[in-house]
């Protein structure tokens, strides 16, 4: 039951990492695109902030949902290896959104393939983002829920 139990809450740090990494994302976007179009944080005003607050899970949900099977492979192979550091979950947060952009440009229409050279490096940059803060939500504890628990002792002392 144990073991079970220890399956079930890592499926929910994995889907609450998934969330974080998903606004992560979202949010390193929408500064992009803020930043693109000449605001600086001394120049915001207040409803562009507000709007961010709408803004942010919005476009969360489209990463999440562009980016959901590519990061599930990557989840399942970082699970079954145990990695644990953070540059491998940045280069597969790169790595997926390259997936992301490799499949846009085969099955979309010419309207939503993402061609200039700067948006291709701001998807990159937004999964990379994505990736270290799945890495800080649930990357650090990778493969712990399968190795076994033995315990630590020091053996007999052979006296």
């Amino acid at each position: 039951m144990s073991r079970l139990l220890a399956y079930l809450v890592r499926f929910a740090v994995i889907l609450i990492g998934y969330v974080v990494a998903s606004l992560a994302a979202s949010a390193f976007l929408n500064i992009l695109f803020l930043a693109s179009l000449g605001y600086s944080p001394d120049q915001t005003h207040p409803t562009a902030t507000a709007s961010l607050y709408f803004s942010i899970p919005f476009v969360a949900l489209f990463v999440a949902y562009f980016g959901f099977m590519p990061a599930a492979i990557v989840i399942l192979i970082s699970e079954i290896l145990g990695r644990r550091d953070w540059l491998f979950y940045a280069l597969a947060g790169g790595v997926v959104a390259a997936v992301f952009l490799g499949f846009v440009h085969q099955n979309a229409d010419a309207d939503f393939d993402v061609t200039d050279p700067r948006a291709i490096a701001a998807v990159i940059g937004c999964g990379m983002v994505g990736g270290i803060f799945y890495w800080l939500a649930a990357g650090r504890w990778a493969g712990s829920w399968w190795k076994s628990e033995a315990p630590i002792s020091p053996g007999p002392s052979g006296s």
